[in-house]
């Protein structure tokens, strides 16, 4: 389980949970495979290898270098929640959540009135704007 934390205050006295993850919520997919290549009739037999998706942000991780499917998917996971990709979706899933990220939105709806565009067209070589 991955929990995110809000910090309150100056310390790490108040925190408050955001939200978490985990595999048994449905947060994660999870899909086995034979990993193949070396290791002989033992890989090509059992389902050794981890395919992690996280389906919120389509991030994936895969992990083959073990013989055992459980390291295999510690593996993986730990390799999903230190791609930059996962990390973007975690910080931007917080700022939504605290309500953050609706202040932005509005800030560039309002930057993009009409008022404050200046549209521009190209005729016989040169820029004028549009009225």
């Amino acid at each position: 389980m991955l929990g995110v934390f809000s910090l309150q205050g100056g310390g790490m006295s108040k925190r408050e949970l955001l939200f978490s993850l985990s595999k048994d919520s449905g947060d994660f997919k999870v899909d086995t495979f034979k990993a193949g290549g070396k290791g002989g009739q033992h890989q090509n037999k059992t389902d050794s290898g981890a395919r992690i998706t996280h389906l919120s942000s389509g991030c994936v991780a895969t992990s083959r270098t073990d013989r055992s499917q459980k390291r295999n998917i510690k593996i993986a996971f730990k390799i999903l929640i230190n791609k930059p990709e996962f990390k973007s979706w975690v910080r931007i899933e917080a700022a939504r959540r605290q309500g953050k990220l609706q202040n932005i939105e509005k800030k560039i709806e309002k930057s993009l009135e009409d008022h404050n565009l200046k549209v521009e067209y190209k005729e016989d070589g040169k820029w004028k704007e549009k009225q």
